[in-house]
């Protein structure tokens, strides 16, 4: 079984230090910065049509970026819109509506969604009329399964008891809390003032209006952390018991993401508290009795992820993990990320951009990339190991009409000196990560990247740990 408590997990310093490069975090196969502009909202709706022809009952997962926000948190790396107008944002849903139903009418065999969530940004910064209009456009030109999982992310600081009683009512049924730290040293840090009660009372609503999950969001390596500091908020998250924690190094990547300018390098914490920080956060989490699931992800047994894990079912996409392997994601709204079969398609960044787009009649298509047969196969390879940490040679062999051994030869062989130092178990059967190995787990999946074998330039992907 794949799924391990995180009490299991084994944190040596020591390698941690020795593979702590820069990689990908693996949410698509190849990874967003080979993403090109050859790949227009013409072979978007290519790929839309050769969905209808080969599988039009695949099931779907809907994704609707909101990127506006009242306030900019220093360590933010998503694409967001400062902004107090909320003009701004009814224009914007008028537009998300356009595309919806541009999107939808190319889609034929009525699949049924199994998936939706809304990303931001603060998707809670839209007023509830806003809310309402998106969610009806969304069922009235999609048929939603019965038990969809619907989801959205939440600002405490930003909403009431009551608002997500009216987000149960317009459907949503699992949430996502933004909390990072409860030290008011570090929220004062990354400018994100947020108080233990106001969250407790998102939380506590979410349970008392029917949502069947509540994750939470933790960030460890911001300014002014220190171990006593992240122990009381852990201590804390951990009595609210969330039925998911994402436990998220923070990524300090200033010249891609402005806003980390703010930040002030030297109040972050030394590498060797940030270590020490996690593996507290490990040893406390696991004596709560959480599962590991892998990367940041920990959830209680039982619960959706852990149980997709245990019957090897558990996926990855654009949103982290997810319980639906079989779905296609179409998503909505600026720089949102979809995936059609073997091609993903990413939107335009910028608002002026979306609604000209809109306007012209075309899709706001950017960019994207069209998977070729190595693609498939090293995109399945690297899911494996990032949701089940093993691989199994004679299936995956079998699977794609290769000799697996022979195909993935030089991966194979870069792969002996984390066989030396106990991150994997290597046979001529199988690849097994070790519990040592499993929090970097990235790094092992990095040696089936065929692009970064050919002199990717890892400088631009966040640390592993």
């Amino acid at each position: 079984m794949a799924t391990a408590a995180a009490a299991d997990l084994v944190l040596d310093t020591v390698l941690v230090k020795k593979y702590d490069g820069f990689g990908p975090r693996y949410t698509s196969y190849p990874t967003a910065d080979r993403f090109h502009p050859g790949v227009t909202a013409e072979r978007y709706v290519d790929a839309l049509h050769a969905r209808n022809q080969e599988r039009p009952t695949t099931p779907l997962s809907l994704y609707v970026h909101i990127p506006f926000c009242n306030t900019i948190c220093y360590y933010c790396a998503c694409n967001k819109v400062i902004t107090k107008d909320h003009g701004r944002s009814a224009k914007y849903i008028k537009y998300v509506g356009r595309e919806i139903e541009i999107v939808s009418g190319l889609v034929e065999g009525g699949p049924q969604v199994e998936q939706l969530h809304w990303g931001g940004g603060t998707p809670t910064f839209l007023a509830r009329d806003e809310m309402s209009m998106l969610m009806g456009m969304l069922r009235g030109h999609f048929a939603f399964a019965p038990d969809a999982e619907i989801s959205i992310e939440v600002d405490p600081r930003k909403v009431s008891a009551d608002a997500i009683a009216f987000l149960g009512r317009l459907g949503f049924n699992r949430i996502s809390v933004g909390i990072q730290d409860f030290d008011p040293a570090v929220q004062q840090a990354v400018n994100r003032i947020q108080t233990e009660a106001e969250t407790m009372r998102v939380i506590d609503a979410a349970r008392a209006n029917g949502f069947v999950s509540v994750n939470a969001d933790l960030i460890y390596g911001l300014p002014r952390q220190t171990v006593a500091g992240f122990s009381a908020t852990l201590d804390k998250v951990i009595a609210a018991s969330p039925d998911r924690i994402a436990l998220y190094s923070y990524a300090h990547v200033p010249h891609l993401f402005k806003p980390q300018r703010r930040i002030d390098v030297d109040a972050m914490p030394a590498p060797e508290t940030k270590l020490a920080i996690l593996a507290l956060a490990i040893e406390k989490l696991g004596a709560a009795g959480y599962l590991y699931i892998g990367m940041d992800h920990f959830a209680k047994p039982g619960e959706e992820l852990a149980v997709a894990q245990a019957q090897k079912k558990l996926h990855r996409n654009f949103q982290g993990y997810s319980t639906k392997p079989d779905c296609d994601m179409l998503a909505f709204g600026i720089s949102a990320i979809g995936k059609v079969g073997a091609a993903y398609v990413a939107n335009v960044k910028t608002l002026d951009e979306y609604y000209a787009k809109l306007d012209a009649g075309t899709l706001p298509v950017m960019r994207g990339v069209e998977l070729a047969a190595d693609d498939l196969i090293r995109r399945d390879v690297i899911q494996k190991l990032m949701c089940n940490f093993e691989l199994d040679f004679a299936a995956l062999g079998a699977q794609y009409g290769i000799a697996f051994a022979d195909y993935f030869a030089p991966d194979l062989a870069a792969l002996g000196p984390l066989a030396t130092d106990g991150l994997v178990v290597l046979t001529d059967r199988d690849l097994k990560v070790t519990m040592r190995g499993r929090l970097l787990v990235r790094t092992v999946a990095m040696h089936f990247d065929r692009y970064l074998r050919e002199a990717q330039q890892k400088a631009q992907y966040s640390r592993v740990i």
